[in-house]
């Protein structure tokens, strides 16, 4: 079977102006697929606002309720709880921010009242066969800072207030039966991803010991990667962040204690200290990475990186082997983690972003696989420990399992 490519038409995290000052917009908002790709026929789930935050000062960038949305649990779920932190990006600066606070990423008062819940957040058994009858809660985001930020820009009208965000949800749920679960796993993809690495050790704090309390992270790691031009982008991005939003005090400890607050912002440097068991998805290709990081305009002025950041398979042998050095990179940010018996990963050789949430990567007839095993059912393997839990590809092109994403149309 050859490879599943998806075909998609990148969209911008806010139309005209916004789009230009605003590179650094989430994969999952990227781009949309086209019908028959998603799928997926999980619950609409309604959003409920955290009346209790505003007391605390735990608000949206434009001073709105955060919130989430809750479906409930059944049988044997009735007493598990997964916990999804969204994805959208992140803003570094005040400009960008105030774009953001007039949208979905930035306030609550621009949210769907409704979302499907698909994938790993599906109620249904043939969709989702481990998780199906928890309880899932998609925790909504709006502070763009990966639930980290505490501070204010009262110039601009700007809540930094990512990490009583993060506490305000978390308390919020467990007086809605969260404090009595059984089994807990905290998941979220992109720049959700990359929260719940921030925040795994914490989650697994509001747990007494004797409950199973993992993290699963699907294409947060972000890594500290030199471009096609030899600058380290995405390191001056996340600096921003941190100095804007005051992440420093939020982020985790065991990595600040040794390394400067920015570097803690990169996922691959919170790994190596994290205490709670971890399950790492990722595409060694991540095409997020490739446009936004890799190979974004500023570092591509005479645009030679297009074609190839547009549709894999137009990519040169220079570039991939660029790009396959990146995967290096990536294989090398999680060997030591990877050696850990409670931990996981599932690194397959696409270009893709985020597998854990749509129907067609997470579990279906033509889902991707390693080792004959769909993603679903490696991550409930590793979460149950049913057996291993550890699959690494080869490098491009042998898997012919991939889901590649192709784009249409002028994307940057």
């Amino acid at each position: 079977m050859g490879s599943w490519v998806v075909l998609a038409l990148v969209l911008g995290f806010l139309a005209g102006a916004a789009r230009a000052s605003e590179p650094w917009s989430n994969g999952t908002q990227v781009y949309y697929t086209n019908g028959n790709s998603g799928g997926g026929n999980g619950a609409f789930v309604g959003l409920t606002l955290i009346q209790s935050a505003a007391a605390r000062g735990a608000v949206c960038l434009d001073g709105s309720l955060p919130g989430y949305h809750l479906h409930r649990g059944s049988g044997s779920g009735l007493n598990n709880w997964l916990v999804n932190l969204e994805g959208g990006g992140w803003c570094n600066d005040v400009k960008n921010c105030v774009y953001r606070k007039s949208s979905r990423r930035g306030s609550s008062n621009h949210m769907e009242k409704q979302l499907q819940f698909t994938g790993i957040m599906s109620n249904r058994p043939e969709e989702n066969p481990d998780f199906y009858n928890w309880n899932r809660v998609k925790v909504r985001y709006c502070d763009g800072g990966s639930f980290t930020g505490d501070g204010t820009d009262a110039a601009s009208g700007l809540y930094f207030r990512g990490q009583r965000i993060w506490q305000a949800a978390m308390d919020d749920l467990m007086a809605q039966g969260m404090r009595s679960a059984r089994q807990a796993l905290l998941s979220g993809c992109s720049a959700g991803g990359a929260s719940t690495i921030l925040h795994c050790d914490e989650f697994r704090g509001l747990f007494p010991s004797n409950a199973r309390v993992k993290c699963l992270a699907d294409a947060g790691m972000f890594l500290d990667a030199i471009d096609i031009a030899g600058r380290r982008g995405m390191r001056q991005f996340f600096n921003g962040i941190v100095r804007l939003q005051g992440s420093g005090r939020s982020l985790p400890r065991s990595c600040t204690s040794r390394m400067d607050k920015t570097s803690c912002f990169f996922p691959q440097n919170v790994l190596p200290n994290m205490q709670t068991p971890t399950f790492i998805l990722n595409t060694a290709y991540d095409v997020w990475q490739l446009q936004e990081s890799l190979a974004p305009k500023t570092a591509d002025r005479q645009g030679l990186w297009e074609r190839c950041k547009q549709n894999y398979a137009s990519c040169s042998g220079n570039q991939l082997q660029f790009l396959n050095g990146f995967r290096d990179e990536m294989l090398d940010a999680v060997k030591g983690f990877s050696g850990s018996g409670q931990n996981g990963v599932f690194i397959n050789s696409c270009f893709a972003h985020c597998q854990s949430e749509r129907q067609d990567t997470w579990y279906s007839g033509n889902s991707p696989r390693l080792g004959n095993k769909r993603i679903a059912e490696a991550v409930g393997d590793w979460y149950f420990e049913r057996g291993n839990a550890k699959y690494t590809d080869c490098a491009y092109p042998c898997d012919s399992t991939c889901h590649h994403i192709v784009f249409r149309g002028s994307h940057l």
